[in-house]
């Protein structure tokens, strides 16, 4: 394997950075931080599920769900014990499902291998499902005080103006450049308030979409980018792929009282949760009339429905749907599609319905 050379002008810049900007992060923190409800109690408990919650969603999203989550499981043992569909259930809306997942797996781990109590070193950290450098570092230093880098977009996004970093963020040796020359700066006092401060440093001033607020940033004096008025250049970031295109129709099914669901499959995209049943590809009415007899079903009305779309990371979903009366539902059906005929009411309090299809459930 080819090593990457090591740019002697980075390890310049890194080498020039004070130690005390550490200390000029904390006082500006100290008078800037965002009130977050897991900021109020600390606990490795709080600290792990947020962080969870947090990855690759808004923090503006995730506080009403973060409340809920803990008036229902407040202890790490609820977590471990909870059935899934109710977990699904709380996590409803907040979408990447595995997340969930991997917070019960993890749950059952610590109270059979770690007597109920989260690791509290990066290494021991790293071992459970769900949690990987990042979340291991934020963990380490906010709830056991560890002088451990939590290093993140926004942290990448910070330092690779800081130093005018040339790399792509997504190289192993950009990210080893940020390690060290947060290290060199982070406080051995209140690591996890150091790296608290990042974050709210890269989502309030050093903005990733934008102009940065420079002047209102306590690094701006030694940031490289914003002394040569560079700043929109810096991170420096690969060319993303184009998001595949997927074309759906949806089905709407009612039947009296009863709404029909589909569980998608245990591996894949959305898996385990429940959706609404859909079908491959865009479908004229009279070509789903053509499908639905085929299915046996009889004494039906069909109407146009309406049109949506969701986006995912990789691939986004171009929806129309259909609403289906029926009297009387083929019950073959059932077991043969692997459908379910549910009460309304518990499509709304019961079943885990991803987002992607929250503007048909009404």
């Amino acid at each position: 394997m080819k090593k990457e050379r090591i740019d002697p002008e980075i390890t310049k810049n890194i080498n020039t950075l004070p130690p005390e900007m550490g200390e000029v992060l904390l006082n500006w923190y100290d008078y800037n931080k965002r009130n977050l409800p897991w900021r109020e109690d600390p606990s490795p408990y709080h600290v792990w599920v947020s962080e969870i919650m947090l990855q690759q969603t808004r923090v503006e999203a995730v506080a009403a769900y973060y409340y809920r989550f803990m008036d229902r499981l407040p202890e790490l043992a609820d977590l471990a014990g909870v059935p899934e569909d109710e977990l699904m259930k709380l996590w409803e809306g907040l979408g990447y499902y595995s997340r969930a997942r991997n917070l019960k797996k993890a749950a059952g781990l610590v109270m059979t291998e770690y007597q109920g109590q989260l690791p509290s070193t990066r290494t021991e950290l790293e071992k459970l499902p769900g949690i990987g450098e990042y979340t291991a570092g934020a963990i380490a230093s906010i709830a056991f005080g560890r002088k451990e880098p939590a290093i993140d977009g926004n942290m990448m996004r910070i330092f690779s103006r800081l130093l005018c970093h040339p790399g792509e963020i997504s190289k192993t040796a950009v990210k080893r450049d940020v390690r060290e020359a947060i290290c060199r700066i982070m406080p051995e006092e209140r690591p996890g308030d150091f790296n608290q401060a990042l974050m709210d440093l890269g989502a309030t001033i050093c903005l990733p979409n934008g102009r940065p607020l420079c002047e209102n940033c306590p690094w701006s004096a030694l940031c490289l980018a914003h002394k040569l008025e560079k700043e929109s250049d810096y991170p420096v970031k690969k060319a993303k792929k184009a998001r595949r295109i997927e074309h759906l129709t949806v089905l709407l099914i009612e039947c009296g009282e009863k709404r029909i669901l589909h569980r998608r499959a245990g591996r894949g995209l959305l898996a385990g949760l429940y959706e609404y049943p859909n079908l491959s590809g865009t479908f004229s009415p009279e070509k789903l009339e053509e499908q639905l007899d085929r299915w046996g079903f009889r004494d039906y009305e069909l109407e146009y429905y309406k049109k949506g779309k969701h986006i995912f990371s990789h691939v986004e979903w171009r929806m129309q749907a259909y609403r289906i009366r029926i009297g009387e539902f083929p019950p073959y059906l059932l077991e043969k599609m692997n459908w379910l005929a549910v009460e309304r009411e518990e499509v709304l309090h019961q079943y885990a319905i991803p987002s992607a299809f929250e503007m048909f459930r009404e």
